[in-house]
């Protein structure tokens, strides 16, 4: 039996999300698999991270990089098998790993078998599963997401002669969860996966789940209905499970996926990353403070997912117009960079390679109220390759070494899954693993100090953030709280070094101990504290009382 501070294991853990066919290839077929990333552990495990969050891996036409799922209950060839799945698992728990899997809910491929059923006849059992319709004008008004490749959210089936509601690409048909039937065989595919023993379940496109006519189709009362019942069939069965919601909405409509604590345990919060982006790039903290305060308060037992980047585009759907149309110019001046409402870009290169920034903000994303997720290969730098094509550019081999395809595999470079980055400056000869680790002064090495240190203060998983408000807006300045643990976070969002002055009076008497080299700065007396910081200059302060 857990301990109810074990079952909340999702609010102190650092995730870092990968794909299987990126990460390494075991038998030379150039593409990823279960059997690579196990042999990959001990460097997950010694960078400090302990969840793995891993991107579709099933039986797929991949057409949408595995988010068009034909089986949900078995392993894509490619990756290997389901025993190889169960193995590197059995490895993970090993090292204290969880890992955290995929429920794509809203739609399937349009191979998958109960579609093949579905359209096979008006009459078949199974024709209830998906939405179907004799006119493409229901459900009006419905935005489109994808809109540099879909016209409408409805396709035309030939084969019934009808049209079938898709709200992502037109060859993933959406389940019909008015019916109980998928529901239930939905949870007969969840609980496959957790009596394997998969940790939590990152649930995709969950505002899309039900269709009413004259609403948006989104975030119906009804999807929060089949939420819970999902979460009432987990608490009771598996304790100590996750479920993080993907709802790329505005925090006061993702709040509602918390429930009361009945719904999702934790959910991402897609609008801060762009302001991360905003405030470094306009040097004002402004953007950053201002989505956190309208930021609602959530139940003591959710948490809110941060980010910096992904698999996907970095999405710009809850900005204002004049914010993304700033994003692009300063972010995405090659058009190649654009795709629907977002920029398909890495951190690195986004950062122009500065080191300073990249740091910056790294360092914002640990210290933050919330659980932080890594992209594969941002610990190191990677580059990426907007001419690949949707959001493939994002997701090239991981660069182990500077030897053949990086060490990522040993088949022809022909035969990769993807071509190797392979510019001079981002290229796997000069950005990899095995060189970082040689250096005690590179971006992997400093990293993973940083991680060691978050995870050695339980401050910043679950404690409160208190603002500070100093004159000088290119600073921004907090107090992470938890019991008699404070900590003081001081950013510099500027290219040029800052001096700020901090009205610490409430920690009158504190000495703040700078964390990473542990030295002892002066103490809070009555006057304002002064500091200067270097450009994107960074300091996190243990506060210690007299």
């Amino acid at each position: 039996m857990l301990s109810q501070d074990e079952n909340l294991w999702y609010k102190d853990a650092v995730i870092y999300q990968l794909h299987v066919r990126t990460f390494c290839d075991s038998n030379g077929d150039g593409v990823g698999d279960f059997r690579g990333l196990t042999s990959k552990l001990d460097y997950l495990q010694e960078l400090g991270i302990n969840a793995i969050w891993l991107l579709p891996f099933f039986p797929s036409p991949l057409r949408d990089d595995g988010y068009d799922i034909a089986d949900y209950t078995s392993v894509h060839p490619a990756y290997g098998s389901l025993q190889d799945f169960k193995d590197f698992l059995a490895a993970a728990h090993s090292r204290r790993l969880r890992v955290i899997t995929e429920m794509v809910v809203n739609h399937t491929s349009d191979q998958h078998p109960w579609f093949q059923e579905a359209r096979s006849s008006r009459e078949n059992p199974k024709r209830d599963w998906y939405v179907w319709s004799d006119t493409d004008s229901r459900y009006q008004g419905v935005r489109i997401i994808f809109i540099d490749t879909e016209m409408s959210n409805w396709a035309w089936d030939p084969v019934s002669k009808s049209y079938y509601w898709h709200r992502f690409f037109s060859h993933q048909p959406d389940l019909n969860y008015d019916n109980p039937a998928v529901r239930e065989a939905i949870w007969e595919v969840m609980k496959f996966w957790l009596d394997i023993g998969v940790d939590g379940f990152r649930l995709d496109a969950v505002p899309y789940l039900i269709e009413r006519d004259g609403t948006s189709c989104e975030n119906l009362p009804e999807t929060h209905e089949v939420i819970r019942d999902f979460r009432k069939r987990i608490d009771l069965a598996y304790a100590g499970k996750m479920l993080l919601a993907e709802a790329n909405q505005r925090p006061a409509d993702v709040r509602s996926y918390f429930g009361n604590g009945d719904e999702f345990h934790m959910a991402f919060h897609f609008p801060l990353m762009p302001r991360m982006f905003l405030a470094v790039k306009l040097e004002d903290r402004k953007p950053i403070i201002e989505i956190l305060e309208q930021t609602p308060q959530i139940p003591d037992t959710c948490q809110w997912c941060i980010f910096l980047r992904n698999h996907d585009e970095l999405t710009l759907e809850t900005v204002t117009d004049i914010e993304r149309d700033y994003m692009y110019d300063e972010y995405a001046v090659d058009k190649a960079m654009r795709i629907n409402l977002g920029i398909r870009r890495r951190l690195a290169p986004m950062m122009e390679n500065d080191r300073r920034r990249v740091e910056l903000l790294t360092g914002l994303l640990l210290s933050m109220p919330g659980t932080p997720i890594i992209y594969y290969g941002d610990e190191i730098g990677m580059g990426d390759n907007v001419y690949l094509g949707d959001r493939n550019g994002v997701r090239t081999p991981m660069q182990w070494n500077g030897g053949w395809n990086a060490g990522f595999s040993s088949a022809d470079p022909e035969r990769l899954y993807s071509p190797l980055i392979s510019n001079p400056v981002y290229g796997y000869q000069a950005i990899n693993v095995d060189s970082q680790t040689r250096s005690a002064h590179s971006l992997l090495s400093w990293t993973k100090s940083v991680i060691q240190t978050r995870n050695a203060f339980r401050v910043f998983s679950r404690g409160s953030i208190e603002f500070l408000n100093p004159s000088n807006h290119r600073v921004l300045a907090y107090v992470r709280c938890l019991g008699e643990e404070k900590v003081l976070v001081v950013n510099n969002l500027s290219s040029s070094a800052q001096a700020v002055e901090l009205n610490l009076q409430s920690y009158k008497k504190h000495i703040p101990i700078e964390m990473f080299g542990r030295n002892l700065f002066p103490r809070v007396g009555d006057l304002p504290y002064l500091l200067t910081l270097g450009p994107y200059q960074f300091y996190w302060f243990r506060l210690r009382r007299i």
